[in-house]
């Protein structure tokens, strides 16, 4: 279990925020929510995303799926269990948020002993030699 710091927001959030800032920018305004629950594999997020023009979620769609690394998930939305031993990260449940004008929400899942970890290491040295 992880320790709340005294803003509300544990140490595991804190470290997200910054990680996704640190590769998107440092002005980006995040604010997560871990939750630590019994799977063998697999980090999952549920993501809102504020833009600043209009997208709807088919355009998100399409642009998702032309990413390296991403998959559409095929029925809605993907499980650790189904994400297990596989290199992609899988968005489903691509919707508008109806809470801000231009916002999508997302699922996202991936096997964390590969996506954000070993396979990505492997993918960042093999870059590196291809320069």
């Amino acid at each position: 279990m992880d320790k709340i710091l005294e803003d509300g927001f544990t140490y595991e959030e804190v470290k997200i925020a910054k990680e996704v800032q640190k590769l998107i920018s440092p002005n980006l305004k995040i604010a997560a929510t871990s939750v630590r629950v019994p799977v063998m594999v697999g980090h999952s997020i549920s993501l809102a995303i504020e833009f600043a023009n209009p997208i709807d979620p088919e355009m998100a769609k399409a642009l998702l799926a032309k990413s390296p690394s991403i998959k559409i998930s095929p029925h809605d939305y993907t499980t650790p269990v189904e994400a297990e031993g596989k290199d992609d990260v899988f968005v489903g449940r691509i919707r508008r948020d109806p809470t801000v004008e231009h916002g999508l929400l997302l699922w996202l899942v991936s096997d964390n002993l590969r996506r954000g970890a070993a396979l990505d290491a492997v993918e960042i040295a093999e870059k590196l030699l291809s320069v």
